[in-house]
């Protein structure tokens, strides 16, 4: 792993050969963004989607994009190549991070550094057929983390203490309520991922808002969707909606969609198909493979 190349700065080199100073402020404040695209057959899916999402947070927390979108490709395609090369992985994750850039610490913002760039490719760990055939166990949890959960944020100590919770327990993402509205708490989304729940054949997400990452995911289940046939909606859903829920999807770039079939402990559904995959999950996902045999980039 240590020698596989990654883009530091305007330089491809080993990991191994990869410094930063320590007072770049993505590692004193945790003070920048980050972006994963996901790669099939060295193909990168989605790839304007995800630069657009990039560009947003960099936008939000006021650090200049440092390439044109033509030069993200451009390195990208090199490193997913490299790691194609090497190891003879073609199915990857592109991580891209942009800090703040290097400065003495100091809580505002400085002016007139350059962003620190980091780029590189591991191979994508993908749901096994086993969990796609059984469905996977979640948590729940208060949803503790800050308030600008639309930015996509190094500073995930709160994700990462969330996905803890989950996994002490065998589980594979913790899924967050949030208090503070009436009828609540309301879902967001889970540690590392996007949250669905199916009712009467339809299917609902949380509405965008600055509580949820917007995942490339939710506008593809929604073409995904209207090619289907299936009703989706993006309106407030409650702790009690999800809990009674026909069917509980996860969706990210790496698990794309993934059925829920346990939750704290209790199975999901209702019926004959009551802890087990449902069949809106089924037709999103035979979709999904679909969306990614016709991509391009």
């Amino acid at each position: 792993m240590n020698d596989r190349l990654c883009y530091l700065n305007g330089q491809y080199k080993p990991l191994s050969q990869a410094h930063v100073s320590v007072l770049d402020r993505g590692f004193i404040f945790g003070d920048g963004i980050y972006e994963v695209v996901p790669v099939y057959g060295k193909r990168l899916f989605r790839f304007d989607e995800h630069m657009a999402r990039l560009e947003r947070s960099l936008a939000k927390v006021r650090i200049g994009n440092p390439h044109p979108r033509e030069q993200w490709l451009e390195r990208c395609r090199k490193l997913v190549a490299a790691l194609a090369e090497n190891e003879g992985v073609g199915d990857q994750v592109v991580y891209m991070q942009v800090t703040r850039g290097v400065a003495p610490r100091d809580h505002v913002m400085p002016e007139g550094i350059s962003p620190t760039v980091f780029m590189m490719c591991t191979p994508m760990k993908q749901a096994t057929p086993e969990q796609r055939h059984h469905g996977v166990a979640c948590t729940t949890a208060r949803d503790f983390r800050w308030e600008r959960g639309d930015i996509k944020s190094t500073s995930l100590l709160g994700n990462v203490l969330a996905r803890q919770m989950s996994a002490d327990h065998g589980a594979v993402e913790t899924i967050m309520l949030r208090d503070g509205a009436p009828g609540g708490p309301w879902l967001t989304e889970a540690s590392a991922s996007n949250v669905w729940i199916v009712k009467d054949g339809a299917l609902l997400g949380p509405p965008k808002s600055e509580h949820v990452l917007e995942g490339i995911r939710v506008e593809l289940l929604h073409e995904l969707c209207e090619e289907e046939g299936i009703a989706y909606n993006l309106k407030p859903i409650s702790e009690a909606d999800v809990r009674v829920a026909d069917e509980i999807i996860l969706s990210s770039a790496t698990k794309e969609v993934l059925p829920v079939t346990k939750l704290d402990g209790e199975l999901v559904g209702h019926g004959a198909l009551r802890g087990k995959p449902g069949p809106v999950y089924a037709r999103l996902y035979e979709a999904y493979q679909r969306a990614k045999a016709s991509m391009s980039t």
